[in-house]
């Protein structure tokens, strides 16, 4: 297996589709050696699932078969990867590849969970697809890459996505959960980062991808997230405990988790010479896996030392799970007996080439003895050459850098040559304000350097071979190390450090329940609030009794801002975060709709009413009664008439279920949804008039919109004709003149119904308050009172 390089995506999906809409994923990635399938009814012609999901794995190659076996009016997912991912790898592959029955074979030889731990036995029958694509996947893997799977290796997990908070993949780019929005528009200079970018503090690639994983797709299990939360509540108290444990993670390597792969996959040696791979290459990932591991299990005694006197259930797991754990010891034990004790991992090229050559004890192959000398006394050459050419052509500043590229090479800074390099130096270029360059001795040094590294690899890939086997063995314990230390990373130095760098208090624990109210109080946009240092805070309420809030303001006036901000607070605390709040309780959410911003879509040559109404379709399709949905305008791109009528429409059918609606709006007749049905409250951005001029104080408010004819003003401010100004005033005045008397109307038609629900919802409130009994029986004999006087 070729080096994953940094955080370039480790994922190699197949999928495939039938005539009734369904839809099987496979995803594998490389990196973790684990396999990830879905498989779901796709209820949107422009594939939403399937977008979702691969932005989620972002995939680096997609597997599809060749020809389509789509439903009437789709497209098929050979030509959604066409349109929609054309920078992605293609991989078309027959369809007699894409066998089921072949799948469920794999999954059981491959799974290092037993077949009936995975649910295997159930859900061969009814999710066949996903199986069909793993067999697919796996059948190119080991084709491309030249490997075999080992037996009992891989993780494998079914429908993972939808065990947690799902978030499709338009309401991504509108929350800015991994990319702030219009990005390539404000030029990287663009101070505004995106939620992820806010938390990638983190120290290795795999909390990185953990913590990007747990952005897109939230925990929904409350025993877990509550585990999370603990954890970080002793991190919080225990500075002790945090600093040590931000020290610690220091020490192991950054790329952990990729020793996972030269662990769980076996090269193919009988198909090497006819394939092409580069057995010296091969060879070097081997060892420095070896030496990566060794590093991280030397380093595992400092972390046991720091998680010994921890209190928290998880910290506590992970002391027993691993810290405690003699399956570590043994590994190392085997690793001590052939690798020498001091060799390190190391990032530098030249000193990683090094400790990999002398990676191997002394004395255990005398050819790898003979190829190591050949590599010191090449290595001393080149920079005794290095030398002489410092003295012979006057250039003291002349450096000898090195990397894998290509090896050794000369570095002068230009102000030291004095016209034209002599002609030994060949391939002169300049770089910045040096000038690189080599020789013909130097490059005849760097073959014969290059040539004994690869001797030493391949004699020392010969040696380990017992060791590899002993050691793939317990891949389990090794899986569990690096999910471990991602997990660590991602609490440690993602959340732990982000809330310590925010003033005391500034962020609390927020507490999750499956039925309770969406509560939210002094909220403030996590990503904002680090631009404007004068963030105004607001505040938020839901629940059975009230689940629609209509919000009004003048453009502006905070709306989008505050839709964004309840949702990446609901994400946070999902995550397992605290929050940017006073107080937070949050309703567990299974997933976020979101409509917000107008514009055409010319490459599915939609309008801007056309684009509005497919992403409310999907909305609708999809929405549960635990869904939250942030609607920002809906129905402006049409006609008044029908634009409204749709946007009443829609909110009606959100009304009739559970799901919580935040529904931003300049229409004033949606304001009259709260005379009629006692669900809905209203609220407006509070905008004071001077002069006539908008002062926007972006503080959310009871109660509809107090700013008469706002529109007017500012296109008074843009110098329109008075004449067109008071004809406007005229006939606005008749509109809402008529606009009263149906409120007035609707009001004492609906009077008793909204009685009934604020005592309602009162009853709720105190259900899931956490007074004294007396205070509770004092409250319920107040709501009494408050009703039969008329008070309420």
């Amino acid at each position: 297996m070729e080096d994953d390089g940094g955080e370039r995506s480790s994922f190699v999906a197949g999928l495939i589709e039938n005539r009734a809409k369904e839809v099987g994923m496979a995803a594998f990635d490389l990196r973790s050696a684990s396999l990830h399938l879905s498989q779901y009814i796709e209820t949107s012609s422009s594939y939403q699932n399937t977008k979702t999901l691969l932005r989620f794995y972002d995939p680096s190659v997609i597997i599809v078969p060749p020809n389509k076996l789509a439903a009437d009016g789709m497209v098929g997912v050979s030509e959604l990867v066409d349109r929609c991912y054309s920078t992605v790898r293609k991989v078309v592959f027959a369809r007699g590849c894409f066998d089921d029955t072949k799948g469920a074979v794999l999954i059981q030889n491959l799974a290092a969970e037993e077949p009936l731990a995975l649910g295997l036995d159930t859900y061969y029958k009814q999710h066949y697809l996903s199986l069909a694509a793993a067999a697919a996947t796996i059948k190119w893997i080991e084709a491309e890459k030249g490997v075999i799977v080992t037996n009992h290796s891989l993780t494998v997990t079914f429908n993972g996505s939808f065990d947690h908070m799902n978030i499709d993949a338009t309401s991504v780019e509108n929350l800015e959960i991994i990319d702030p929005f219009h990005n390539a528009l404000l030029g990287t200079s663009n101070k505004k980062r995106s939620l992820f970018q806010m938390f990638k503090t983190t120290k290795t690639v795999g909390g990185t991808r953990l913590l990007r994983a747990n952005l897109l797709q939230p925990l929904k299990d409350i025993e877990t997230i509550n585990t999370r939360l603990d954890c970080l509540d002793e991190l919080m108290s225990n500075e002790q405990l945090f600093f040590g444990l931000s020290q610690v993670l220091r020490k192991f390597p950054k790329e952990t988790d990729r020793v996972l792969c030269h662990f769980c996959f076996k090269p193919k040696k009988v198909t090497e010479a006819v394939l092409g791979f580069d057995n010296t290459r091969r060879s070097q990932n081997m060892i420095s896996s070896i030496i990566l591991l060794k590093t991280a299990l030397d380093a595992l005694p400092l972390l046991a030392k720091v998680l010994k006197d921890a209190k928290c259930f998880l910290l506590a797991n992970v002391y027993t799970s691993v810290c405690d754990n003699e399956k570590y010891a043994c590994i190392r034990k085997r690793i001590g007996e052939v690798i020498d004790d001091d060799v390190l991992h190391a990032r530098v090229p030249f000193v990683a080439r090094t400790q990999q050559c002398f990676a191997l004890k002394a004395g255990i192959d005398g050819f790898l003895d003979i190829a190591r000398r050949t590599f010191c006394d090449t290595s001393e050459a080149i920079h005794n050459l290095a030398s002489k050419y410092r003295e012979e052509f006057n250039l003291p500043n002349l450096k000898l850098p090195f990397n894998n590229r290509q090896g050794f090479f000369f570095r002068i800074p230009q102000k030291e040559v004095q016209g034209k390099l002599p002609s030994k130096f060949t391939q002169v270029v300049k770089h910045g304000k040096n000038i690189h360059c080599s020789s013909l001795e130097l490059a005849s040094l760097n073959v014969r350097n290059k040539s004994a590294a690869g001797e030493c690899y391949i004699r020392t890939e010969t040696c380990l071979e017992a060791l590899m086997d002993a050691i793939r063995e317990d891949v389990s314990a090794l899986t569990l190390l690096a999910e471990v230390l991602c997990l660590l990373d991602m609490i440690v130095n993602s959340f732990a450090h982000t809330i310590s760098t925010k003033p005391v208090d500034r962020y609390t624990r927020p507490e999750l329940t499956d039925s309770g109210p969406l509560a939210i109080d002094a909220g403030r946009h996590p990503i904002l609030e680090s631009i404007h240092n004068d963030f105004v805070p607001n505040s938020i309420f839901m629940s059975e009794a009230t689940n629609m809030l209509v919000v009004m303001g003048p453009n502006m006036s905070g709306k989008s801002t505050y839709l964004q901000q309840v949702c990446l607070v609901v994400i946070l605390a999902q995550i397992g975060c605290y929050v940017p709040a006073r107080f937070a309780t949050i309703r567990v959410v299974d997933r976020i709709f979101t409509r917000m911003g107008t514009m055409d879509n010319l490459e599915s040559n939609s309008s801007t009413f056309m684009t509005e109404m497919r992403e409310t379709a999907f909305i609708m399709q999809n929405v549960s009664n635990r869904s939250l949905i942030v609607m920002d305008e809906l129905g402006r791109a049409t006609s008044s008439s029908d634009g409204l009528a749709m946007a009443w429409s829609c909110c009606e059918h959100l009304l009739s279920l559970k799901a919580y609606t935040v529904f931003a709006t300049h229409m004033d007749s949606l304001a009259e949804l709260a005379t009629i049905y006692p669900n809905v409250k209203v609220l407006h951005f509070y905008v004071d008039i001077r002069d006539n001029r908008l002062d926007f104080k972006f503080q959310l408010r009871d109660g509809t919109l107090h700013v008469p004819h706002y529109g007017l003003l500012l296109a008074e401010v843009a110098g329109l004709p008075n004449t067109v100004i008071e004809t406007a005033r005229t006939i606005t005045s008749r509109i809402t003149a008529n606009e009263m008397k149906r409120i007035e109307l609707n009001c004492g038609k609906h009077h008793e119904m909204h009685r009934l629900y604020r005592v309602a919802q009162k009853l709720i409130c105190l259900k899931y308050s956490r007074q004294t009994e007396d205070s509770i029986r004092q409250a319920l004999q107040n709501l009494k009172d408050s009703f039969t006087e008329g008070r309420l």
